[in-house]
């Protein structure tokens, strides 16, 4: 077991699998030195955390619950970028974290949201797990998944 899945564990997560596509792309990867991931989903053995939008009306997804999707996403990421470099004990720093909700328009605690995965990796890396970030309010996502998240990583050759 790596160093960082250790880590991983020591705060109560398994490495996932990495999600299958759910069209023509690959879940990751890498030029150079860095590992670009494509979006990843909130998903658990093929299925969503949560679905719908974030906001404040009866059935909307709760900041707490879309923070967790957040982390969720950032560990299928995590799993992405293993899928192509084989260590995760090879990364160097995670670079740039972008986030996307699906919100309401009136709903503006993106940050909170994406503090889910933004934590995460800083948990699990440290200074090396600090980054730069966006995150944005979108209308709407794939299979209606309340967060998206994709991730650039540098990694040792």
């Amino acid at each position: 077991m790596s160093v960082v899945e250790a880590r991983l564990a020591e705060l109560g997560h398994t490495l996932p699998e990495v999600p299958a596509p759910i069209a023509a792309y690959v879940p990751a990867t890498q030029t150079g030195t860095l590992v670009f991931t494509s979006g990843q989903l909130p998903t658990v053995d093929g299925k969503l955390l949560a679905a719908g939008l974030v906001g404040s009306a009866d059935g909307d997804v709760d900041v707490d619950t879309a923070r967790a999707c957040a982390e969720r996403s950032g560990l299928n990421a995590l799993a992405a970028v293993k899928s192509v470099i084989g260590d995760l004990d090879r990364v160097v720093r995670i670079v740039k974290v972008t986030g996307f909700i699906a919100c309401r328009p009136d709903f503006t605690n993106h940050s909170a949201i994406m503090n889910g995965a933004s934590e995460l990796f800083g948990a699990v890396f440290g200074d090396a797990g600090k980054h730069a970030r966006s995150s944005v309010g979108m209308s709407a996502l794939p299979l209606g998944a309340p967060v998206e998240v994709e991730i650039i990583v540098e990694v040792r050759a």
